[in-house]
């Protein structure tokens, strides 16, 4: 298994990166063919007063090869370019193998 991670900073405006996350991106996410699972979560707490980061977003290939090529079909293409749209204060991205 292998595993793309996604740390999204704090955007400018949190509801409507809430709203553009849960309605549009995420949609488009779920179809990206080679998908294995995902893991969705918003609004991340810490001991700072403000966290680093906003949202984590996991989802889950049978391995590298596979991650890579299912980021490459038009339904991998869609959802990376809709991430400019709602990610507006950027993101950290890493993956791992499991």
């Amino acid at each position: 298994m292998h595993t793309l991670v996604v740390l999204f900073r704090q955007p400018r405006d949190p509801a409507a990166f809430r709203r553009h996350y849960r309605n549009v991106h995420l949609p488009l996410v779920r179809n990206i063919p080679g998908l294995r699972e995902l893991r969705a979560s918003e609004e991340l707490r810490s001991a700072e007063e403000q966290p680093p980061y906003f949202a984590l977003f996991e989802a889950d290939f049978d391995d590298e090869s596979a991650m890579q090529e299912s980021l490459t079909t038009a339904e991998g293409q869609a959802a990376n370019a809709d991430i400019p749209r709602f990610a507006t204060g950027g993101l950290t991205v890493f993956t791992y193998r499991n």
